[in-house]
């Protein structure tokens, strides 16, 4: 009976250690190609969608990663999403990528786009893309920006008070 309780409560500890490891979410981020990501673009509901095109070879979009975190975390009780979609190459997942957002102790939602395809899926995101990283897609009730280009803390606010202008008018 003591060795029977044992063996739960030894079950149950390893069951939350690898549950509650804060590492393990960073094992679940998706790899899809675009049709995966297609539903992020259009949206219709009283949410504002902040999606960025990025890559950990991009010193653009590495350095402009924490303006990011930080806006998701400082929106984090409003109806704004934030999408990041990485464009690392997929044999880069374990080496680059999942290393990267360790780092950071990043808690963005990040999605790896693995799609060749380029030539279709960039002018569906935005007709003006010339497919440069960093790349950012601002949107909500029909009113959309496209930034291509390092945004700043500053610049993430500046548009976020835009849309929020235009979206209540």
């Amino acid at each position: 009976m003591i060795i029977g309780r044992n063996i739960i409560f030894i079950i149950i500890i390893i069951g939350c250690f690898v549950s509650c490891n804060p590492d393990s979410r960073y094992q679940k981020i998706p790899i899809t190609d675009f049709n995966g990501i297609a539903n992020w673009f259009n949206k219709q509901n009283d949410s504002i969608y902040v999606i960025n095109f990025w890559a950990t070879w991009c010193s653009p979009c590495v350095k402009e990663f924490p303006y990011f975190e930080r806006f998701a975390n400082e929106n984090r009780n409003r109806k704004i999403k934030v999408l990041m979609v990485n464009l690392d190459f997929p044999d880069q997942y374990n080496k680059r990528l999942i290393p990267f957002l360790k780092a950071r102790k990043s808690k963005l939602d990040v999605i790896m786009l693995d799609d060749p395809a380029q030539n279709t899926w960039i002018s569906r995101v935005d007709s003006s893309w010339s497919g440069s990283l960093p790349a950012t897609l601002i949107y909500g009730k029909g009113e959309r920006t496209f930034l291509e280009k390092e945004l700043t803390y500053d610049d993430l606010e500046i548009e976020l008070k835009k849309q929020l202008t235009n979206t209540n008018n």
